[in-house]
């Protein structure tokens, strides 16, 4: 037999719901799903995505903690049950390190219809963690007032006339970490004997930079006047008509793949799919490869675009000609190479 409903339950069960309502709403107006992104322009694309990732789902604030810094990091460890950020990119090494300290979580393939769209050898980098997101490249950034002449491959960088004009930027860095393996791999050592990099450092008399930002101001300064420098620190500097240029020395510039990951212990794994999904997506790439940000597309069918060309391979002899680092030999290392690169350069 059903209740009947009378006009006190009908009232009561009203205010029972008037009650409750502002409850729920501050509820989902409260779900917030915290991304890790990029300092600077080189943010825009992560908004982007986060501003469709919002339409989709009302009440859902999406906010971008811009920052290259390991101190990210160190709250995600301190973080007591939850972390305090959902998802976050990384280039190689510290993917590497994330994945053997636990604190990104494996990817749930089944819940990523775009899968696959990536390049089948970039997807077996990630080793199952995160997805491959964008790749940037490493080469020589100059300023072309100061030098006539750009260097043509690494090994220029030694030239007699470039001594003390040259930027390095600290080892803490992917950049500062990839020029001391350069370094090294340029006159006959490797990632596994990096005491030949240290001397050609020295060689080099540098001014040393605390992060590839700074690097990039040193040149616009005119503080040096050449530098390994990531591509899109060059492109972002002549953009804003400095006479900065980028060069691709021979024997390559060095790729470095970047991957997004969900943090272990996240309270939203859905919204980390969705967002690991739109990463992959041809709107999301080919927005990434454009003017001013020059990230290298990972997926197939995207076409890099003709503003991109100085900065990022668009055909296949440019891509075959990249260089890479045996990350897994050299990002252990990092701590205490660190400590001799502050120690050396008196950072």
């Amino acid at each position: 037999m059903s209740q009947s409903i009378t006009r006190r339950t009908f009232v009561a069960a009203a205010s029972a719901a008037a009650f409750a309502a502002p409850s729920i709403a501050r509820s989902q107006q409260a779900r917030e799903f915290v991304v890790v992104t990029y300092p600077g322009r080189l943010s825009e694309p992560h908004r982007w995505l986060a501003d469709q990732m919002e339409a989709r789902h009302p009440g859902l604030r999406v906010r971008l903690v811009p920052s290259d810094s390991q101190d990210i990091v160190a709250q995600i460890k301190a973080g007591q049950g939850f972390s305090p950020f959902d998802a976050m990119p990384n280039d190689e090494p510290p993917h590497i390190t994330a994945m053997t300290e636990g604190y990104i979580a494996r990817r749930d393939d089944t819940k990523l219809k775009n899968l696959g769209n990536v390049f089948p050898e970039l997807l077996a980098k990630s080793q199952g963690f995160g997805v491959p997101a964008t790749y940037s490249l490493i080469g020589i950034a100059y300023n072309s007032q100061l030098i006539k002449d750009p260097p043509k491959s690494w090994a220029d960088l030694w030239r007699p006339d470039l001594r003390g004009k040259v930027g390095i930027a600290r080892t803490s860095s992917n950049l500062g970490l990839a020029t001391l393996a350069i370094a090294a791999k340029s006159f006959g050592g490797s990632e596994t004997a990096l005491e030949v990099g240290w001397e050609k450092l020295r060689a080099l008399e540098p001014k040393a930079a605390r992060s590839p930002a700074i690097l990039t101001q040193m040149l616009e300064r005119e503080e040096i006047a050449v530098a390994p420098l990531w591509n899109n620190n060059t492109a972002s500097a002549a953009e804003k008509g400095l006479p900065i240029r980028f060069a691709m020395p021979a024997p390559g510039a060095i790729a470095i793949l970047s991957f997004f990951s969900g943090i272990a212990r996240s309270q939203n794994p859905d919204l980390i799919a969705e967002w690991l999904d739109g990463i992959l997506t041809p709107e999301y790439q080919a927005r990434a490869a454009g003017a001013p940000y020059f990230f290298g597309p990972t997926i197939r069918g995207v076409t890099v675009p003709e503003a991109a060309r100085p900065y990022t391979p668009s055909t296949p002899a440019e891509v075959l000609a990249l260089q890479t680092i045996d990350w897994p030999k050299i990002a252990p290392q990092r701590g205490g190479l660190v400590e001799r690169f502050d120690r050396t350069f008196a950072i």
